[in-house]
Formats: C-alpha cells, structure tokens, sequence
C-alpha cells in the first residue's frame, strides 16, 4: 500500500490533540463542549465508537476522515471492503458534527440507495448505539424518497430515475454509491450543480469585501482569509473498463491532485483498495477463491483487485457493445409497457428446473425500427430457481402490454413452454392461443423460396406468429456472426435507463406489477415502490445481457464444428450465483428473429396470375 500526498494546497488544520494535552484547570461546560466536539471531529474512530459502539479498522477511519476533508473523494474499492458500511459511518459523524447539513444518497437504483441507509439504521438500533439513536428525529419513507432527521441536518435516499425530483433538492453533500453505472449525463447536468450553489452567499461577500480592504491595508494576508466549508461529493465504485468515462474521471482526479492548476477547484483525493489491503478478519478467503474459480481475470482485476481493465476478450466486445448503448436520458430507454403504435419481438430460452443452481429462464423483447431495419433490447427477464406458472404469468404479461409481432423461443424446452401456455386457464380465459410456423431458413440456396414459405405461414391475425429455432451448429455459427455484425455495425441498441419523461411515462403503466416476480432480491410489498424497483431492474437486466455476451468465447472442435460458450472455468461452477448465458442466449435468438422478420416482409406478396379451372 502506498500514500501520495500530491501538489494541493495544504488543508489548514488545528493541532487538537495537542492543545487538549496542555490544557489545565478547570472548564466550564460552554469551553468543555466546545473541545469535546473538536476532539471529537478530530479523532474518528474514537467518535464513531463512542457515539455507536463500532471500533472502525484503520483503512476504514482513513476513508471516512478522508471523505470529512475533502471536497471530493473517489473511492476505487474491492467487492466487500464495506464500501456501504464505511459511507453510512461518514453520513452519520457528518450529519451530528456539521449541523444543518442536507446528505442526498443517490444510486443507480432506488435498492442501492436504500441501502446506505439502512445501514444507519441498522447502526442505531444497535445496543451499544444509545448516543447516536438520541440524536435521530423523525423517520420517513415513502415510495421514492426516505428521509432521516438528525438534529438540524437530514440525510436523504433518492431514486435516480426522477430526475425532475433531484433537480428539487439542494444538498451540501452528494453521495453516490456505483458510480460507474451513474449516467455521466446525470452527474454533468443534475448533480455537479448541486456543488456549485453554497450556502449564505451574502454573508461571504461581506466577508470578503472586509478581507480584501484588510489586505489592502496591509493588516493581514491571502493565506489568512476565511476558509469557508465546501461542498462535497463522494463517490464509490468498482473498477471500470479504462473506455468507460469512470476512468477518465479517475485520470481527471489524478491530474488535479498532482498538477493542480486552477486555483480553488477544491481539494480531491482518492483511494483505491485491492481485497488484500483488508484485513483478514474482514475478508472471507472463501469469498475469495469462489471468484477466483468463477470470473475471468480481467472481472477479478476489476472486482477484487481494483484495477481498470482494457476491453473484454471474448467473441462479443464489450467497447462495441457500449457503443451500441443509447445515452442515459436518451430514447428509447427501457420499457415496462411498450408503446402503442410500436412493433416488438420477444425471444425466449426456457429453463423448467426450479433450483436456484439452474439455469435462468430468460426473456429478451426487441423494439423494432422499421424506417432503418434496426432494433432496441427495451426489455429483459431472467430468473433461476422459479414455478412454471411464474414464468407464464410474465410471459402472458409481455404479451398483454407489447405490440408482440414475433416470438421466438429455443425449441429444446420451448414447444413444452408454449403448449403450457396454450393449455393453461390463465391462456383459455381469454381465449389467446399462440400458434407455431416452421420455416426451414438453413440452406442460403434456398433462402428466397423458405423467407417466401415462412411468409405463407405467418398469421398475425391468427396469432400464428412462433417459430421454436432448433440449435444445430450450422445455424448457432451463423446466429452467432449474425449478432456480432449487428454490434459492429449499430443494428441492434441496448435502451438507456429509464430517466425524466420516459422515467415517469413508465412509472405510470398500467401493469399487474403486484403478481410479477422478477428478481430473487425482491422485497417490496408496496406497489408504488415495487414499480420503481421493477423499471431500475430492467437497466440491471440489460446490464445483465452484455456481461454475458462479454464473456462468450468460441472455440472450434476437431471435427471443425464451431462452440459459443462461457469459459471452461466458468462453465464448471455450480452454486446458485454462478455465471449463466441464457439472457445472451435470448438476444441470439432475438436477433436472428428480428432480422428474418425483415427479410420476410421484404418479401412481395404473392399474386396468382396463372390459369383458374372452372366446371362449367
């Protein structure tokens, strides 16, 4: 481990200890108040137990002292370095030793936010917590906001996806937890101008206007002017791709702290701690060789040991896919209910064991761009370990609320699926039957004449509208070349989170979100909070389907037959969070549909102009 103190400006300090050890005498209770609450700033880990009963581990008082100083601290840390933990701990010592403060929590999603605070909250309901817990006002949460008094300050949990409602709040402090999947767009445009707007503005320029007039008659310096608290923002991460704009954020940081040019940018500083620097009481070394035998190396050096990594080395690359990635904030974004006029493919890979080991069943939905011959994955579904009746009540569900112009569904598991579906009460009730049409499509002799028979035995008025896709190797090797000529050439986008208008267009849907199951993490029994929940997790699905694409390797036998799978370590891993394939194996599927579906309806109608025999 090694410290860099860089080229800022000192930051001006008192020397407490110190001048507590020469004090003599008797205090009264205004001067023993006044040094108790310096001492207390100063010496973090002795606060933090008094007030909490927690002994904090020496890398961790350093973060939390370090975030108290700076203006901004970026925080480069291993999975499990109780990076939520350590936050909640700066939150509260700030929220009691700088009154008046506002803390805003932000995250990608509302569960992360959620979580920071309910960590404060597990804190104070702790036995050895009774100082701390005296200080807590009042509690409120509602469905997208929770809020903690303490004495004149307030920490805050805010959703992300509302960004109308962030621009509503004023905060002194921002801190973002996952700030590599924060929208750059957001933290440029929403919360960089929290920082800029201080507090009591025109009690600083009368100061500075006296100061300045000292200065100029020479009864005091520039190093003497009154140093007023800044805003901060503390952000915390994993490591990134050294593509993606976290990394070009920690190169800005790096500048500023060793070449600071600009004077008054405020003071930065940042810390980036491998699992190793953990100490061992700490650190599961089982938590440790789980990932060793379940991630690539490049995950590891991002995950574990906090480093950024160059792209990834699979089949699919996870640069292209980013680039195929629509802005945050842009449209389309993800959708819980697609739109009216809108056309959709849904393509799916069954998984009928209800293990939690077992394979996901995964659903991918394509909104197509007609106009350019191109599509958007607006919506995704992968779930292990769950009921049949589960997986049809969400596939129903997708049916009801998406213009469904296609579907299709891996045949191994796929035709029992779909004659569940069709024999089921929930399908019989309202009479729906979806019917299967077998194109041939593997000769590319023959292509015209079976694009023209899938034509002939496409119905959508008979929603006869299914083909189940028998993966021989000709047709996965060509699948497979298919969807990585559409990241190369931007035919197919992955939707940007759900923000601002299209945020709360979707918060408004009309779905049966409170029979939906659709994460193994779901908690929620409330149906507006489940409806946030539901819109951030379909980002994290589509986070989701590019993590598996990323790991995608091919490798050819003997025989010259072409496998797209995960890596043999990988594919040995059999516990419940092991590394799967099926939302990638969905967007295959997905993508071989859609562009067969355009092939098809560029297809002419055909006319029969031969000779009709009559009786005559």
């Amino acid at each position: 481990m090694s410290w860099d103190i860089g080229n800022q400006k000192p930051l001006k300090r008192e020397p407490v200890n110190e001048q507590i050890m020469e004090l003599e005498g008797y205090l009264d209770d205004t001067k023993a108040k006044l040094w108790l609450y310096k001492f207390l700033k100063e010496n973090v880990t002795f606060a933090t137990e008094l007030l909490t009963g927690i002994e904090l581990f020496p890398f961790q008082h350093m973060a939390v002292k370090a975030m108290m100083e700076n203006d901004y601290f970026l925080g480069i840390w291993s999975r499990g370095m109780s990076k939520s933990f350590s936050t909640g701990i700066f939150a509260l010592l700030d929220a009691m030793m700088n009154q008046g403060v506002h803390i805003g929590i932000i995250s990608k999603s509302f569960r992360q936010s959620k979580m920071i605070f309910r960590k404060i909250e597990d804190i104070s309901l702790d036995k050895k917590s009774e100082l701390f817990r005296q200080c807590i006002g009042k509690v409120s949460k509602s469905n997208d906001e929770w809020s903690m008094q303490i004495g004149k300050s307030r920490i805050t949990a805010l959703p992300l996806g509302d960004g109308e409602k962030l621009r509503g709040f004023r905060f002194q402090r921002i801190i973002i937890d996952e700030l590599l999947l924060m929208p750059e767009k957001v933290l440029n445009e929403v919360i960089m101008p929290f920082l800029a707007v201080v507090e009591n503005p025109t009690e600083r320029q009368k100061i500075k206007d006296a100061e300045d007039a000292m200065i100029e008659a020479g009864k005091m310096t520039e190093d003497e002017r009154t140093e007023w608290p800044s805003n901060k923002m503390i952000g915390l991460s994993s490591a990134s791709y050294k593509f993606e704009y976290l990394y070009k954020m920690y190169q800005a940081y790096e500048n500023m702290i060793f070449n600071p040019g600009a004077k008054n940018q405020g003071r930065r500083c940042i810390m980036q701690f491998s699992y190793d620097c953990a100490p061992k009481a700490l650190y599961d070394e089982n938590l440790i060789s789980q990932a060793k035998g379940t991630m690539s190396q490049s995950q590891i050096d991002r995950e574990f040991n906090a480093q950024f990594t160059d792209d990834s080395a699979g089949y699919f690359k996870i640069s292209k896919m980013a680039e195929c990635t629509i802005e945050d904030g842009e449209s389309p974004a993800v959708e819980v209910a697609g739109e009216k006029d809108a056309e959709y493919i849904m393509a799916f890979d069954p998984s009928w064991s209800e293990s939690e080991t077992s394979d996901d069943f995964a659903i991918q939905v394509i909104k197509l761009m007609p106009e350019k011959k191109k599509g958007v994955i607006v919506h995704s579904y992968a779930l292990p370990g769950t009921n049949l009746k589960k997986h049809m009540t969400y596939f129903k569900y997708i049916l009801d609320h998406f213009n469904i112009i296609m579907i299709v569904g891996d045949y191994n598991g796929g035709v029992q699926f779909i004659n569940s579906c069709n024999e089921s009460d929930m399908f019989k009730k309202e009479k729906l039957e979806i019917g299967v049409f077998d194109p041939k499509l593997d000769n590319p002799h023959d292509y015209e004449k079976d694009l023209r028979d899938a034509r002939r035995g496409y119905n959508k008025s008979s929603n006869t509208i299914c083909i189940l896709r028998k993966p021989v190797s000709n047709w996965i090797r060509s699948a497979n070349e298919m969807l990585q000529t559409a990241f190369d050439r931007k035919k197919l986008y992955f939707a940007a989170t759900a923000m601002d208008d299209n945020y709360s267009m979707q918060k408004t849907k009309k779905i049966p979100i409170k029979n939906l199951k659709f994460s193994k993490y779901e908690d929620e029994k409330n149906v507006g909070a489940k409806m946030i929940e539901f819109i951030e997790h379909q980002k994290d699905m589509i986070d989701l389907t590019k993590a598996e694409c990323a790991l995608i390797q091919v490798s050819t036998s003997t025989g010259g037959t072409q496998s797209f799978d995960l890596p043999s370590n990988l594919k040995r891993q059999k516990g419940v969070d092991r590394p799967r394939k099926d939302s990638y194996s969905a967007l295959v599927l997905g993508n071989w549909g859609m562009n067969i579906y355009y092939d098809m309806m560029d297809m002419p109608e055909e006319q029969n102009y031969g000779f009709t025999p009559m009786f005559i």
